[in-house]
């Protein structure tokens, strides 16, 4: 079944050619391309270049090709997109307010590296959104929305099996897109947008967790199940459930120094 999301179907921007590790995913970073294209076009108005290399610059840090803390080096940006630092300044000054990067007087930028209790407050204000959109979704899902949320748990599903966490991720993203798109709550949705770039680099290590991604699969094909039997109480309790989890595993994972 074809996948269908808010977000753009075309790259907008050609990639810029730099060298690439040997387990690089083309398509997994073009998918995180067409996010920062999304919602950086949506919530700034910058010239298309800021925006190139704000987009190109910021998949690299949710792909992982930037670690947390590592430093961005303006005149180097600046080499490889042929341009002045001005607009290096300004890609990284997006960045920053979307959380992806920290900027501090006299200092190189650096790749964000949230505090894991700062990470536990996005998590929680994402799961109370989630269980407006979960109502809003029981009430309001028509067939075809319920047979597009079944063609994303497919393809999830189909993700798990063959244990490719970057489809799994993706398919996860375009689940949350159309529960979001369904509920048609415009408020929730600017919400769960502005906090959409600050989850994605942790939800891939979430889901990279031993196990994390048969369970995530279980309650989301639950989910969909409570969507189907419009049972606005459980969709509410799983919806909260799933990214209680999450965090659960990202504290683990801090705790053991991941």
């Amino acid at each position: 079944m074809e996948k269908n999301t808010a977000i753009p179907e075309a790259n907008l921007f050609e990639r810029v050619t730099r060298d690439r590790p040997r387990n690089f995913d083309a398509s997994s970073f073009d998918r995180a391309l067409l996010i920062l294209q999304r919602v950086l076009m949506e919530r700034y108005d910058r010239p298309s270049l800021v925006t190139k290399i704000a987009c190109e610059t910021g998949a690299e840090i949710i792909e992982g090709l930037r670690a947390p803390g590592d430093e961005l080096n303006s005149v180097d940006l600046a080499t490889r997109f042929k341009t002045s630092r001005t607009p290096i300044r300004d890609a990284l000054m997006l960045l920053e307010k979307e959380g992806l990067i920290d900027m501090l007087p006299r200092r190189r930028a650096r790749v964000a590296t949230p505090p894991i209790e700062e990470i536990g407050e996005i998590y929680r204000v994402r799961a109370a959104l989630f269980e407006t959109v979960a109502s809003d979704v029981v009430s309001r899902a028509t067939e075809d929305d319920i047979a597009l949320l079944a063609g994303l748990i497919d393809a999830m599903a189909d993700a798990e099996r063959r244990m490719a966490l970057p489809d799994y991720v993706w398919a996860n993203v375009e689940f949350y897109t159309a529960l979001s798109n369904i509920g048609r709550n415009r408020t929730a949705a600017r919400l769960i947008d502005s906090l959409l770039l600050r989850t994605l680099p942790h939800r891939r290590l979430s889901l990279s967790l031993p196990g994390r991604m048969a369970r995530s699969l279980k309650t989301h094909a639950q989910i969909l199940d409570a969507v189907t039997q419009r049972d606005e109480t459980l969709a509410r309790a799983l919806i909260r459930s799933n990214h209680l989890s999450a965090l659960e595993a990202l504290q683990k994972a801090a705790a053991e120094g991941h």
